[in-house]
């Protein structure tokens, strides 16, 4: 199957809500390339960055799973 290197930036204003992220990351674990944090603490949010090698379903169901979370947002960027 054909995959797509996309890059997942995601954005958490709601602190109580990373595991919940963190979980849904991990079902999607085989895909990943390489995460980066960034707690910016002055605005209580936190900007993740995912890099993903993944076909083109996979990608848009992790996207879609992360759209539904309540203080996340996220948004991908293809290759």
């Amino acid at each position: 199957m054909e995959t797509r290197v996309a890059v997942i930036s995601i954005i958490v204003t709601e602190a109580e809500k990373v595991e919940m992220l963190n979980e849904l990351l991990h079902e999607y674990s085989q895909y990943i390339l390489g995460r980066m944090g960034v707690p910016y603490r002055e605005k209580n949010l936190n900007i993740i960055s995912i890099a993903i090698d993944a076909p083109m379903d996979k990608i848009n169901s992790l996207s879609g799973a992360l759209g539904r979370l309540d203080g996340i947002n996220a948004k991908v960027t293809y290759a």
